[in-house]
């Protein structure tokens, strides 16, 4: 199958050579607005909650998008415009699945493993990998290359035929549903060998052309206790994270919320649910190399059963450069992250907010939304960086206009294979330079009396 011959986007050929990708021209679609051929708008919405919808999606027509500043900025796709149209539908799809499978975890409906290394896998892990590899394969073939966080090792054995059987099935329910961010379903359910096969596609190693990178589900711990988690997707090409998309289910609009566990946003939000249509919580960021923006989308389907239309908007970082007016976030977990040392670093470059802790990658979009200014990581002695952990985040907030280097100023390398070779010390984020610098030195000035 051509590259792009899985989406339903009527009367869009984006696999025939000699269009110009970047403005293929859509169908026009009236007065309703939308900057990308990805975004699309269903035909016909079931009167019932429960997540269907008529299955021809339709696309949007491109245009100018209005921007929360108040300024028309044209949304510029760019050469990958058709890998970044897969990539953000297959997003969208992994996080149809995984809310589904929070929302039964939290039900005690499903319950969370762990791997040999001691840390939580759930279906939504392999389910999320299975379907992402599976849409990736459909559009570029077989031979697709994919790093993935996941194996099939913890779905073999007696122990591990139910747990595989439920992930088979949420997989083919998900998959059923394709049409809902507008790819097109198999035309049957996909057996067993089938998703083993699908999820085993990400043991792939990084190649010098073009490999994926993907996170099913990162932040797992946030993800069983009901709260941030992250899906993301990156693309390298010959070393460089030249795509991402991230998509982030449970972030809030009002970044208020990220400072309280979801847990009583949920409670809030049924004491005093958001008007029928309010996008106000859920989102997918996405990004390619050399665009100068990253965008930002609600997520087609929720899991309260809500569709959201809105088109994507343009986002950028904070303009804080203040320390003492920067919001910083860290992981929660303190297993692989040194809070210790960070809060030493923090002390010395004079910030003045308590730290902002957030499971997943939600830490990039919080940075790429302008909803925080600084996020650090200093890893313990002996635990190393994966690259499906940053590959998509960097990309995205360097695109929307933030930094990303290790601790002593050097760009993140992502060619060496699964791990991020040659870290000085620990990851910086910001939202521009002036702030990266005067981070790096307040780094340089606690490391020595550091015990990391």
């Amino acid at each position: 199958m051509e590259a792009g011959a899985i989406l339903r986007a009527p009367g869009v050929d984006l696999s025939r050579q000699g269009v110009d990708r970047s403005t293929a021209a859509l169908p026009n679609r009236g007065s309703l607005a939308c900057p990308r051929a990805r975004s699309w708008r269903p035909s016909a919405v079931s009167s019932e909650t429960t997540g269907n919808i008529d299955s021809r999606a339709q696309p949007r027509p491109q245009c100018l998008e209005h921007n929360r500043d108040g300024n028309d900025k044209k949304i510029t796709r760019g050469v990958y415009a058709q890998e970044l149209e897969v990539a953000a539908r297959a997003v969208q799809l992994g996080c149809m699945l995984a809310q589904r499978v929070q929302e039964r975890i939290l039900r005690k409906e499903e319950n969370a493993g762990s791997k040999d290394d001691k840390s939580l896998v759930t279906v939504a892990d392999w389910g999320v990998q299975a379907v992402v590899s599976w849409v990736l394969s459909q559009a570029f073939g077989e031979e697709v290359s994919i790093i993935a966080e996941e194996d099939t090792k913890g779905l073999k054995g007696m122990n591990g035929i139910q747990t595989l059987q439920r992930v088979v099935a949420v997989v083919n329910e998900c998959l059923s549903q394709a049409s809902v961010v507008g790819l097109t379903p198999p035309s049957r359910k996909l057996g067993t060998i089938e998703v083993l096969r699908a999820i085993n596609k990400g043991n792939s190693e990084v190649r010098s052309s073009r490999s994926w990178v993907l996170d099913p589900v990162d932040g797992t711990l946030g993800f069983v206790r009901g709260d941030q988690y992250a899906i993301a997707l990156g693309m390298i090409e010959d070393g460089r994270v030249v795509l991402g998309v991230l998509g982030c289910p449970n972030y809030p609009m009002r970044p208020q919320w990220l400072n309280y566990h979801q847990k009583y946003y949920r409670l809030a939000s049924k004491i005093a649910p958001p008007p029928p249509g309010k996008w106000h919580k859920g989102c997918v960021l996405t990004s390619a190399k050399g665009a100068g923006q990253a965008w930002m989308e609600p997520l087609v389907w929720n899991s309260d059963g809500s569709f959201l239309l809105n088109p994507p908007r343009v986002v950028a970082v904070s303009p804080v450069d203040d320390p003492a007016q920067a919001t910083f976030c860290e992981p929660v977990e303190k297993a692989n992250s040194s809070h210790s040392f960070t809060e030493g670093v923090a002390d010395s470059l004079g910030l003045r907010k308590r730290p902002l802790r957030v499971y997943s990658m939600a830490k990039y979009a919080a940075i790429a939304r302008g909803d925080a200014e600084i996020f650090m990581k200093f890893a313990r002695a002996g635990y190393k960086e994966k690259i499906w952990d940053h590959a998509a985040g960097v990309l995205i907030v360097e695109e929307a206009g933030g930094v990303v280097t290790d601790a002593g100023g050097r760009p993140l390398d992502f060619s060496k294979g699964r791990y991020v070779e040659g870290l000085d010390r620990g990851i910086i984020v910001s939202c521009g330079t002036g702030l990266h610098r005067r981070i790096i030195s307040a780094v340089d000035a606690s490391w020595n009396s550091s015990k990391l």
